[in-house]
Order: structure tokens, then sequence, then C-alpha cells
């Protein structure tokens, strides 16, 4: 393989095994806000329970997005130098925007978050756990604004072969990048609700559970059962968007080969690229066209109308029907999970939930489920952006490096290895802190009428 694909595939290991951090963190930060507002209202210890269970999981995670982030920001200059020497005017500045206003903003009340308990007023503490939720909220932000002018891109002018910003707004405000930011959101906290409901879950099975894993198991149902609904329409939105400004992605993840009126929908088949066909095709009749442009009528371009100008179309062909098919289990498990607990919420005590063994098994399963359907979304956005890295206007091969391909494929086995284990060392370690936590809620600390006086 040559050094482009090389590190097409290394940059893909890095930011795949990075993605999944932010994707918890980012609406991990305000469940635990909603767990803090809840103890100081309430004075009930299991709120604080699952605050501080859960912390330690957002601290972890957080720590892997830190280090993962850096490894792939060097990559910029590594593999992809003649990115950051055309486009360094636009995309410097957004990146730097992340680090100061929400990296440094994370980081400075992090600290005050894990070990400010009894050493701060309740007060400060809440505003701590609020300026970290937020700085989360806002390195999606910058982040999502530059990968979507890379997919939409506009407010600039090229001078001498480099992206010149002449109206930021337009920049930052990309027509791509409400759509981007909202799915985003919404994703991180279907990530976030089962991830929380699945260790739950887990507990609940092993007898592990405490006072707070029944009110965070709660919260969690509740919260994926009202996201996943919005996160189909946010999709939807999305999928409009795509089809204006990205048609041959669009093409390519449905298998449209050739331009076509009221174009059927693909469920299932095997795309042949080479031969321009999908193979045992199973179709529903101008469903694409109602679907993707909301008029059965309605004339979808096909691959034909972007000669060597098209994404690769098995890749996303299948990434998008395994996100489509998470989101669909992960709609069902949710309903399914929330009307089971409102059935049977006169069965239980004060503030615990009961539901079949077979349903916690289930949320169990599904513990990671954001992590499979965030990772297919993701493939189908980047790669169904190739072969450009700047939609239309800028080839990956462009800025490709042009380090030899052994040296390439050397660090790239070596990130396989260590993102391997790390993965692994991470899932091991949410399952012990699970099987293994806090049986009390924590003791009153030092300076706790301090806290007291500060609400």
């Amino acid at each position: 393989m040559d050094a482009l694909i090389l590190s097409r595939m290394q940059f893909a290991a890095n930011i795949s095994f990075h993605i999944l951090f932010p994707t918890i963190t980012i609406a991990l930060g305000w469940f635990l806000l909603y767990f803090r507002i809840r103890h100081i209202r309430t004075q009930d210890p299991a709120w604080e329970e699952a605050y501080y269970f859960w912390t330690k999981v957002f601290a972890l995670s957080f720590a892997l997005g830190v280090v993962s982030g850096l490894v792939m920001s060097f990559q910029f200059g590594t593999n992809w130098p003649g990115f950051m020497e055309k486009t360094g005017d636009i995309s410097g500045p957004l990146l730097g925007y992340e680090v100061i206003t929400a990296f440094f903003l994370e980081a400075s009340f992090l600290g005050i978050m894990l070990f400010g308990r009894g050493r701060v007023s309740a007060r400060v503490h809440l505003i701590a756990t609020f300026l970290v939720a937020f700085g989360t909220t806002l390195s999606a932000f910058w982040i999502l604004s530059l990968n979507s002018w890379m997919q939409t891109p506009a407010g600039f002018e090229i001078v001498d072969g480099k992206f010149i910003p002449v109206d930021w707004l337009a920049v930052v405000f990309n027509p791509s990048f409400p759509y981007r930011l909202a799915h985003k959101l919404l994703a991180s906290t279907l990530t976030a609700s089962f991830l929380i409901a699945g260790l739950s879950a887990w507990q609940l099975i092993k007898g592990s559970a405490t006072g707070g894993t029944h009110k965070a198991l709660r919260t969690a149902v509740m919260a994926a059962a009202v996201a996943i609904p919005l996160q189909f329409v946010a999709g939807d939105l999305h999928g409009l968007n795509t089809l204006e400004h990205q048609p041959a992605k669009i093409a390519a993840l449905e298998g449209i080969w050739h331009t076509e009126k009221s174009a059927p929908l693909t469920l299932f088949g095997i795309p042949d690229e080479a031969a321009g066909v999908t193979h045992y095709a199973v179709k529903i009749p101008k469903m694409a066209s109602l679907i993707l442009a909301h008029d059965m009528d309605a004339e979808l371009k096909g691959l034909n109308e972007f000669p060597g100008a098209h994404p690769p179309v098995a890749p996303i062909f299948w990434a998008f029907r395994v996100m489509v098919g998470v989101g669909t289990l992960m709609l069902m498990v949710a309903w399914a999970s929330a009307w089971l607990l409102w059935r049977r919420r006169r069965e239980t005590a004060p503030g615990e939930v009961a539901l079949p063994r077979a349903a916690l098994y289930v949320l169990a399963a599904m513990t990671f489920s954001g992590w499979l359907a965030t990772l297919s979304g993701w493939y189908v956005t980047e790669i169904g952006r190739q072969p450009f890295i700047v939609y239309g206007h800028l080839r990956t091969a462009e800025v490709a490096t042009s380090l030899p391909s052994p040296m390439i494929a050397t660090t790239l086995t070596a990130y396989l290895i260590v993102y391997g284990l790390l993965l692994v060392t991470y899932v091991g370690v949410l399952k012990y802190m699970a099987e293994h936590p806090f049986k009390h809620a924590p003791e009153a600390p030092h300076g706790a009428e301090l806290g007291k006086a500060g609400v």
C-alpha cells in the first residue's frame, strides 16, 4: 500500500479511538451536573453516590480522550503536511480556539470537580461541574465547525493555492455545521445514556448496586427514550443537507448507480463498484426519493454523475446501514425499558427500579452500542468526503506526506497495538468499578458546613 492509503488508515485508527471518549464525556458532563443539582435539592445521598461514581468514569474517559487527541493533532504535521500548509489560515485558528476556550476551561475546573468536595462551597463545586460540562460542549462546537467546513467549505477565497478566510461567520457557521453539531450532541447523549444504563444494569445483575445505581439507571433510560427520536429527526435534516451539498455521498451510501426519478430504497445488498450494480438488492420502490428528498417523484443523482469524484461505495453503504440498524435497536430498547420502568413503578420501593432480569441483560449488552453507532456514522461522514479533504476544492492525495510507506506502516502497527490494549484496559476498569463500587454514601468532609452555607 502506498503512503496515501497508509496515512488514511493511520489517521482513521487514531480518530476512531479518540472519538470514543469525547462521545462519552460531552453528554456525561451534563448528566453529572443533573446528579449534582438533584443531590443539592433533595439531600438524597443516592444522588451523590451516582455523581461520584460517574465522576470517576468521566475522569478516566477524559484522560484517554486528551492523550489520544494530542497524538492525533501531531498527525496533521507528520501525515498531512499539505493540509496545514494550504488550509492553516482557517484550520489553525479553529483548532486554537478549541484549546483556548474549551480545553483550558475543562482542565481548569476538572480538578475542582474531582477533588473540591469539602474544600470549596457546594455552590462553587456546582459551578465547576457546570463549566466542565460546558467546556466539553464548547470543544465539540469548534471541532465540528472545522470538520463541517471541510465538508461544506464557505467564507474563504483561494490565493496562491492557500485557503484564506474572508468571512469568519460563514466559515464557522458553514452550511452543514448546525446539523452536524445537533447530530453529534444527540449521539453523545445516547452513548452516555446507554453506557450509564448498561453499567447500572450490570451492577444490578451482579448484586453490587447502590442507591445511586437505581437513580442513574432511571435517568439514563429516560434520557435515551427522549433523545433517540430527536436523533432520527436530526438525521433526516442532516440527510437533506447532505443531498444538497454532497450528492455523491448520498448516491454512494444508497447505492444509486445511475440518475433516476422515483429511486427505490435499497435495504440490503452487495455493492459491486466495478460492475456498477448492487447484487442481491432488497428494494422498496420510490422510498429513497421519499426519504431523501421528501418527494416520491424526486430525481436523485447517481454515481455516474461524478466520474473520479465519488467516494468508495461499499464502506459507507455498509456503515450507514450499521448506524441506522443500531439506532433502531437503541430506539426499541430505550422505549421498552422506559415502558417497563413506568409499568412496574408501583412494584418497587421509592428510589429503586425493577426490571426483569432479561431486560437488565439486554441493557448490559447495549452498554457500548453508542460507540458502534458513532463510529459507523463517522465513517459515513469521513469516507463519504473522499476523494476530497476539503470537499470540491482540495483532494486528499494533494496533501499527503512523502514519508516512505514502511515507516508509516510501522507506526500504524504500533498505534493499533497500543490502542487495542488501552481499549481492553478501559473496558476492564469500567467492569471492575461497576462490580466494586463504594457501598455507602461518602463521609461528610471537613468543611461541609461551608458547603451548605454556600448554597
